[in-house]
């Protein structure tokens, strides 16, 4: 069992975590015609916007309340009124996401009671759908923001699904897939092809794969031009299992289970061998409804099965300079938890790890230490480290010792195609032990340059 050691340091010297209603609003941005809403000051919406769309390279629809001075003393009811009105009348979203910062948290607004009052009011609010979310950003993390937003929108009732002939086929073959924080436009475009090459009808919650993943509209859009809809939403219900990719997924999975009675499975990671194939064989069982292996095994798409010879090869390939290398990890949770049991398949060595926040999973590392604290914390004990992997932000850490940089995480925001890199499953399994093995080869070629021959 891995020890995890909180310094509780009363400063962060180089923050490494991002803030809850980030985390909040990249969930939401994965619903479609949705805009998120800070209950805040200007600045907490401005914060967000500048990272997001350094991260994506996109246009990033976020609103606030615009709280000031006086309105944070005397109560903010009547900007949250006001800012809901004016999306309304202006942006015509189908929802949206509600969620609050730091400034509106410390001061103890009661948003249950002024969404109630808001709705008594305007009775043309009443059957719309406001997600709330509570996410104080001097707590917590992206990670466990995101989680509360997407525990809140399986939360949300959005009334009855409106019959279709597509409802109607459908729906005997839907599964509920919940996403977790660490999962990429790409990596949510990879889990959803996979899972309708099982004959299956995936509901992604949320689904980042149309809204964030990099594309070009006929026209402008105010709200987000894709992502889960309200009437996949409203089906939640019909869905016959949930799928949570990643631990973090646990509570909404849990939530929809209360509410719908479906049973759900966790997938605390979708990277190497065994992860992929407890996926897949899952699948196949669901789609087979039998416990004959040479069945199940039948119903696995020969795309995937050709993809899983082609990762074992490379990973043949690669293997000789993972072998005894030092790697030291910055990642959220989730993220650090898939990423370093994969190196540690791969036969390398994690040397420090440091995360955000505190997680179920972090009892579950393949390692004996676990660091919540920053990038500071990252610099005391990376030192002697083979290969960094962290986001953007660790850049001048890796210059400082000459170690070479693996940028993951958010922000990354000196890459290009963050929205499409995909790193899950067969094939983004694959580029990931080619992106660190080439960086791995090109640094031991520095050192031992006969080894080229």
């Amino acid at each position: 069992m891995t020890t995890i050691v909180n310094p509780n340091k009363s400063l962060s010297v180089n923050p490494l975590k991002m803030s809850q209603p980030l985390g909040a609003a990249l969930a939401f941005l994965g619903l479609n015609k949705m805009m998120p809403l800070f209950h805040g000051s200007q600045g907490c919406t401005a914060f967000a916007k500048v990272v997001l769309v350094r991260h994506f390279r996109e246009s990033i629809p976020l609103s606030t309340t615009a709280m000031t001075e006086i309105s944070t003393i005397l109560g903010g009811e009547e900007n949250i009124e006001q800012a809901i009105l004016t999306i309304m009348d202006k942006y015509k979203p189908e929802v949206i996401g509600l969620l609050t910062t730091g400034l509106t948290e410390t001061r103890g607004d009661d948003m249950n009671r002024i969404l109630l009052t808001i709705k008594e009011k305007h009775p043309h609010l009443r059957s719309f759908p406001i997600i709330l979310v509570s996410t104080p950003d001097y707590k917590g993390s992206l990670q466990d923001g995101y989680s509360a937003a997407v525990e809140s929108i399986v939360s949300t009732d959005y009334g009855d699904p409106i019959q279709d002939k597509l409802c109607s086929t459908n729906i005997k073959s839907q599964v509920n897939v919940l996403c977790a924080s660490y999962l990429s436009p790409g990596d949510v475009e990879e889990i959803k092809v996979t899972i309708e090459s099982f004959g299956l009808v995936p509901i992604m919650i949320p689904d980042l794969s149309c809204s964030l993943d990099g594309h070009v509209e006929d026209e402008y859009h105010t709200t987000t031009t894709g992502g889960t809809s309200l009437q996949q939403l409203r089906q939640l219900k019909h869905s016959c299992l949930t799928l949570a990719i990643g631990e973090s997924m646990t509570k909404a999975a849990i939530v929809l289970e209360k509410r719908f009675g479906t049973k759900y499975e966790v997938f605390p990671s979708l990277a190497g061998l065994d992860a992929i194939d407890s996926f897949l064989w899952k699948l196949s069982q669901f789609v087979t409804s039998d416990n004959n292996d040479q069945l199940i095994s039948q119903a696995i798409p020969s795309r995937l099965k050709r993809q899983r010879r082609q990762l074992q090869d490379v990973i043949l390939d690669t293997h000789f300079y993972f072998g005894g290398k030092k790697i030291s990890l910055a990642l959220e949770p989730d993220l650090l938890y898939q990423t370093s049991w994969l190196l540690t398949e791969m036969g390398a060595e994690i040397q420090a790890a440091v995360t955000t926040s505190e997680s179920s999973i972090l009892k579950e590392l393949p390692f004996d230490t676990v660091v919540i604290g920053d990038l500071k914390d990252l610099e005391e004990l990376a030192p002697g480290s083979d290969l960094i992997i962290t986001n953007s932000h660790g850049t001048s850490l890796a210059d400082e010792f000459k170690i070479p940089l693996y940028r993951m995480g958010y922000p990354v925001y000196d890459r290009l195609g963050m929205g499409q890199r995909c790193l899950i499953g067969y094939s983004g399994t694959m580029r990931f032990l080619f992106d660190v093995g080439n960086l791995l080869m090109e640094e031991e070629a520095k050192h031992n340059p006969i080894t080229l021959h």
